[in-house]
């Protein structure tokens, strides 16, 4: 370091995990100076002598890595339905739940009745478990309103939410999910009445910062997803897609076209799907959450996304019917064990590939000078723990915007 540097607050005394290129990147005992939110310098201790900081915090020990990333949630629904998972486990069909009322159904239902207060304050449970564990960004999506009040409620609800947490809360306008009752035979409508009345409100009322759409057999087509993306991008909203998790139809390619965030689940996309998604910059968001709980056996081409370089991200789906996942730290563990990502993938999976995947990555994602304030110490020796260690919630210490938060 050349002349003296000021800064609000020095931080210091535990190796630092960068994840700068999506690599562990130590620099062991290691300092972090803050000035306001953003970080100014990063590098070994023995060359910080010459800052001079309001506040100086030493750790004894451990490591400290960004603030962990969840680029795909769906935390904002009404009702439980914990009660299907057991008639699953008994051995009731998914299609005989349904028959009952159940399924998504069931969810868009409880949501419909639930007032905004109700929404951000069950949503706000679940969130504070994800943020417990490290997580300083989050990606919120709507989709189980299904209509045009009721996912304008849901977007309302996670903007409400981000007012009230101690983190980064991004909002994705997911009203091409499913297709409502009242359209049951006219999911072309449903498209019809998102591209020309839901998403311009929403883009009016900024209510969102993102745009995603189902793009499955059970859902919509990819000519249903096209239009729209295409009312998205005339709005100037990015976008991105649920695609190849129960069939190849070409998803992965189709978000590529449209030069989408990301493509989330990816377990039928091909080499022709992940070579688009190379070329396009979007990134592969793997999901285990829901695999493993549908116990699916058709696993994500990991190979292929080292083959052509494709970033991969991980995050919890958290959801109430196939991922009610509220740890992300379970995830990096469950995309090594079930998808063969190595633990150093998991964890840029989800700092620097998450941030990524919702557009983030040059302001978040990693530590460097320029970059957020966003990191975590926990009481390690190795990344690789973040990883191995099964349940129970790892003490930590979380710095959001410079700021100590827990």
């Amino acid at each position: 370091m050349s002349g003296e540097l000021r800064c609000d607050h020095l931080w210091y005394g535990a190796d630092i995990v960068t994840m700068q290129e999506g690599k562990y990147s130590i620099i062991k005992n290691g300092a972090i100076a803050v000035n306001q939110d953003k970080i100014v310098w990063i590098g070994p201790w023995q060359e910080a002598k010459q800052i001079k900081a309001d506040i100086h915090t030493k750790f004894e020990g451990g490591i400290i890595t960004p603030g962990l990333i969840d680029c795909h949630t769906h935390l904002v629904f009404g009702g439980d339905r914990s009660h299907e998972f057991e008639q699953r486990l008994n051995g009731v069909s998914y299609s005989e739940i349904a028959a009952q009322g159940g399924g998504i159904i069931s969810t868009v239902s409880a949501t419909r009745k639930a007032t905004l207060e109700e929404l951000v304050a069950s949503a706000g449970w679940r969130l504070e478990r994800l943020l417990a564990e490290g997580v300083t960004t989050v990606e919120i999506k709507s989709g189980y309103g299904l209509d045009k009040a009721s996912e304008l409620r849901m977007l309302q609800a996670i903007r409400q939410l981000a007012k009230q947490v101690p983190a980064q809360v991004l909002s994705t306008c997911l009203a091409a999910h499913a297709t409502p009752p009242e359209y049951k035979d006219d999911s072309d409508g449903w498209i019809t009445l998102i591209c020309e009345e839901l998403l311009p409100q929403v883009a009016k009322e900024k209510l969102a910062d993102a745009v995603d759409a189902f793009c499955e057999h059970l859902a919509f087509s990819p000519a249903q997803v096209s239009r729209v993306f295409e009312a998205a991008q005339r709005l100037g909203l990015p976008v991105k897609l649920h695609a190849e998790q129960l069939s190849s139809l070409g998803g992965g390619a189709l978000a590529a076209k449209f030069k989408a965030l990301s493509a989330d689940h990816l377990e039928y996309a091909t080499a022709s799907d992940v070579a688009a998604m190379a070329e396009s910059g979007t990134v592969a968001v793997l999901l285990p959450g829901a695999f493993y709980l549908l116990r699916e056996k058709q696993v994500p081409p990991v190979e292929l996304f080292r083959k052509y370089k494709v970033p991969m991200a991980l995050a919890s789906d958290a959801n109430p019917g196939t991922s009610p996942a509220l740890s992300l730290r379970l995830m990096l563990n469950m995309g090594c064990t079930l998808f063969g990502m190595t633990p150093e993938e998991a964890l840029a999976g989800v700092t620097i590939h998450g941030a990524q995947a919702l557009g983030l990555g040059e302001s978040q994602g990693s530590l460097e000078a320029g970059k957020f304030a966003d990191f975590v110490h926990w009481p390690l020796q190795r990344p690789a723990e973040l990883v191995y260690w099964l349940g129970g919630q790892l003490p930590c210490q979380v710095i959001f915007r410079g700021e100590a938060i827990r």
